[in-house]
């Protein structure tokens, strides 16, 4: 289909090509089936959704959070954001490396001095390792609404 008016940039076909050579080269030849090589995750989270599980069900936080995690998150105003941003970041990996079994603490968010990095262990760990990646992470959140999107390089 082609729209009136909208002009693809020459660019954007070279792009793709790029990615998936690059994927091809610099990871052994892992790819996710029917990709061009670039795995990306993402995940969105009501906040008020966190907080009022987490009113209902208080040991809910050590199974989803790291004491690290809710550490940081207990230094802010408002911690449900944090682990809202947090939980996006856990699900959004565990899509990218396609975990079918994990636990919550098998991701865990670590905040550095600039960008939060991820942590692996279990099966996450081993997925990572199966596949020669290392998941990269972005998170946002406004009052109300938390995302996260992970990238596999």
């Amino acid at each position: 289909m082609v729209l009136r008016g909208a002009i693809a940039p020459p660019f954007a076909f070279d792009a793709a090509r790029s990615l998936r050579s690059t994927a091809s080269t610099t990871n052994g030849g892992a790819t996710a089936p029917g990709t061009l090589g670039l795995v990306i995750g993402i995940d969105v989270l009501e906040v008020a959704r966190l907080e009022e599980a987490i009113a209902r069900r208080p040991n809910l936080l050590s199974r989803l959070f790291t004491d690290a995690e809710r550490a940081y998150a207990d230094q802010h105003a408002r911690p449900a954001m944090h682990l809202a941003a947090r939980f996006c970041a856990k699900e959004a990996v565990a899509k990218a490396l396609a975990l079918e079994a994990w636990a919550f603490q098998d991701v865990e968010v670590v905040a550095t001095e600039t960008a939060p990095e991820v942590r692996l262990s279990g099966a996450a760990a081993a997925r990572a390792a199966e596949l020669g990646l290392k998941p990269r992470i972005s998170l946002t959140h406004t009052r109300e609404t938390a995302a996260a999107v992970a990238i596999l390089a």
